[in-house]
């Protein structure tokens, strides 16, 4: 099955970067919020997005014009069902994202792919919530959309071959880079990523060296664009705190536990730039 329409529940960092992402690709899009305010807030970062790209001659006043004509909004999900993929991006919350699938299963027609942008709930026991398992699937792209080029592909226990084809097609549409995941809890990027930091806490914590020269040690050393304190900062403290507390639940292993000082910085309200401060000050 050819995806020419996808919707999208959520017009925050990830939904309308998902939107821009498909328009760009000529791609129609139905971008649904709570709020026409939401929505319009959505497509203006898209706007936005596409300005820069203008300024960097990467695309025409044309092409922005073409992509913005191709992204819907909405406040009823009654507008999806054109789609025949639609991804929920909304709030990395499980009660909030089973509601809305089971929303969106009453409503969308049985062969529609449901794909979810979540970056650690199980793919399998979300599509379990659905008349449609066969037909759910993880799409985890990374922030900032429009320029990551990677996007996970995650398969649950009863994802079909064929929903995973047409969602590795659509990927590679967008100009993306997919790999295919087995379901596990932080799947793979994540699963690699979030311990290092919190190993990086460890340093710090102990004392082996500054925060500054532990991020410049992973740079250089690592070939790493951003040291990792300086990333916990941007992805958020609180974030990578509740993702090794799903690691430590979900495997049981004591090396997921979390670094004292990340928990003492999450008490403290120093949750990085979002707050103004974490490791560093904003």
């Amino acid at each position: 099955m050819a995806i020419q329409t996808v919707g999208i529940i959520g017009a925050g960092t990830m939904g309308n970067g998902i939107a821009q992402a498909c328009a760009v690709s000529g791609i129609d899009v139905v971008m649904v919020d709570i709020s026409d305010a939401a929505v319009q807030k959505g497509l203006a970062t898209v706007a936005g997005s596409l300005d820069r790209l203008i300024k960097k001659e990467k695309i025409s006043e044309a092409d922005k014009a073409a992509a913005l004509a191709r992204i819907k909004t909405s406040t009823s999900y009654d507008d999806l069902k054109s789609a025949q993929l639609v991804i929920e991006a909304a709030t990395e919350n499980f009660e909030l994202k089973v509601k809305i699938l089971k929303q969106l299963d009453a409503l969308l027609a049985q062969d529609v792919i449901v794909a979810t942008n979540t970056s650690s709930i199980s793919i399998t026991q979300l599509a379990a919530v659905t008349q449609r398992a066969d037909r759910f699937i993880g799409m985890h792209f990374f922030n900032p959309v429009p320029m990551m080029a990677l996007v996970e592909i995650i398969v649950g226990l009863q994802t079909s071959d064929a929903t995973h084809a047409a969602v590795k097609d659509l990927a590679e549409r967008l100009g993306k880079t997919p790999i295919t995941v087995k379901n596990a809890p932080g799947f793979v990027v994540n699963r690699i990523l979030v311990p290092m930091i919190n190993e990086a806490f460890f340093v710090l914590a102990e004392g082996l060296a500054s925060a500054e020269d532990i991020d410049a040690g992973m740079k250089l050393g690592c070939n790493q664009p951003i040291g990792p304190l300086a990333l916990a900062d941007m992805i958020g403290l609180d974030v990578c705190l509740a993702v090794m507390e799903v690691y430590l639940k979900e495997f049981g292993d004591s090396k997921y536990r979390a670094c004292p000082l990340l928990k003492e910085m999450v008490a403290a309200g120093r949750l990085g730039r979002k707050s103004g401060r974490g490791v560093y000050t904003y």
